[in-house]
């Protein structure tokens, strides 16, 4: 009886799907870090220019 009132328990939480695979959401921040630091690293050195 506790175990079926466990499972309803668990189904009625209705816990959403992600829409990706886990690894998926770390490799897209990885990527944005990346352009970040490749952006901030472009701009070294500009003020030596002018």
């Amino acid at each position: 009886m506790n175990a079926t009132l466990l499972a309803a328990a668990e189904e009625a939480a209705g816990h959403p799907e992600l829409p990706m695979e886990p690894i998926f959401y770390g490799l897209i921040t990885l990527s944005i870090f990346i352009t970040m630091a490749i952006v901030a690293r472009s701009w070294k050195g500009i003020s030596y220019r002018h």
